[in-house]
């Protein structure tokens, strides 16, 4: 079987890369921008710093900002009827997860309208036509959605999140600026970075995992290691750490999938709205206890890779507890609670344990589970 890597056509890196917007949009002949971004970065500025891009340069946009932290089919829709209203023929999207995963969607279904239907979309759906064009502005290190082949869209009504996997949505673009990160709260810059480290290390372990994403993702643990502690103190050099490792994380991870510490994530997002970085930050450390038979020699080059000296002298349980031990480790240290007491109902514990099974990224699991065993998890951290 072959293995497939699919990434940006171009990406841009370092300070004041937002800039290549417009040299971009330019090159590509783009006429009018469709902007989406959430209303807190709208309201404290950072969405004007592309806004500004584009003004400087002449280019015109409309802003659409109708978009929630764990983004909604209503929203998608609503964007989709605003896309078209608007004549705008690319879309720029700036923010987190929600922005560019609302983007992608919006720039699907416009491409492909017999997908109308948002939940049509779940897995990996059929699509004939590449979205509409995006360029991808992330104001967080840690989704990476900007470089991956996965949005993610909230069904309110089922209470679930679901999964949507399409060579299709890719953003031509990514401009991974640190400086639009700039802006991020400690919690926030806590919880996005440990969900890249999650990304990193679930990527590194899951089913689909090869020398090329291995790469990938053992380089990004070892930057977010290095990096997030001070990224979450505000220090330059961390922001600028996280920015990339990231970014490397996402080229990894969107080429070969995920394991239950998502799929048990994106079931307490939907039930709770709870952010994404902390329940996958909480969950990483017990998920991972349990999935270690399933790795092999895997944890010790994550242990060494988050900077635990040693490791070749270690025995097989010894390496992968410090593996586990330095990922729980350094989530204290940025302050993640510790387990999910303060968000998990014992009543809904079945429910989390079905959903979570249900998750599309569950299959790519190292090791074999059931809804069972799921649930057992859940209860390990309540």
């Amino acid at each position: 079987m072959a293995n497939r890597i699919v990434l940006n056509e171009t990406s841009y890196h370092g300070a004041g890369a937002i800039e290549n917007i417009a040299t971009e949009a330019k090159a590509r002949a783009f006429k009018k921008a469709f902007v989406c971004s959430d209303p807190d970065l709208v309201k404290f500025g950072v969405t004007k710093k592309v806004l500004d891009v584009l003004d400087k340069a002449g280019l015109k946009y409309e802003l659409y900002s109708d978009i929630k932290p764990n983004p909604t089919i209503e929203n998608v829709l609503s964007g989709v009827k605003a896309f078209k209203a608007s004549g705008a023929d690319y879309l720029v999207a700036v923010g987190g997860g929600s922005s560019m995963d609302t983007a992608k969607a919006i720039g699907i279904i416009v491409a492909n309208p017999e997908f109308a239907d948002v939940r049509s979309l779940e897995g990996v759906a059929p699509t004939k036509n590449p979205c509409v064009p995006i360029i991808a502005v992330p104001t967080t290190a840690g989704t990476a959605a900007e470089v991956t082949i996965n949005y993610v869209i909230t069904d309110v009504e089922k209470q679930r999140k679901f999964v949507c996997v399409d060579v299709h949505d890719i953003p031509v673009v990514a401009i991974i600026d640190p400086d639009m990160m700039s802006s991020m709260p400690k919690g926030l810059t806590a919880a996005t970075g440990m969900d890249a480290l999650t990304h990193a290390i679930e990527g590194y372990i899951t089913l689909g995992a090869w020398e090329m994403t291995d790469m990938f993702h053992l380089k990004a643990i070892e930057i977010i290691s290095r990096s997030l502690r001070a990224a979450v103190a505000g220090e330059k050099e961390g922001r600028e750490g996280m920015a990339l490792g990231q970014y490397v994380a996402g080229m990894g991870f969107s080429n070969v999938g995920l394991g239950i510490v998502h799929s048990m994530a994106h079931t307490l997002g939907a039930k709770y709205d709870t952010p994404h970085g902390v329940a996958n930050a909480i969950l990483l450390p017990t998920v991972m206890e349990y999935n270690a038979p399933a790795t092999g020699e895997k944890y010790r080059e994550i242990a060494r890779a988050m900077g635990v000296k040693g490791v070749d002298e270690m025995s097989v349980e010894e390496y992968r507890k410090a593996a586990v031990d330095a990922v729980k480790q350094l989530s204290a240290d940025v302050g993640i609670p510790a387990d999910l007491k303060a968000i998990v109902k014992k009543e809904d514990l079945d429910f989390l344990a079905e959903s979570a099974y249900a998750d599309a990224c569950r299959p790519g699991n190292p090791r074999e589970t059931s809804i069972s065993d799921i649930r057992e998890l859940f209860v390990k951290l309540i």
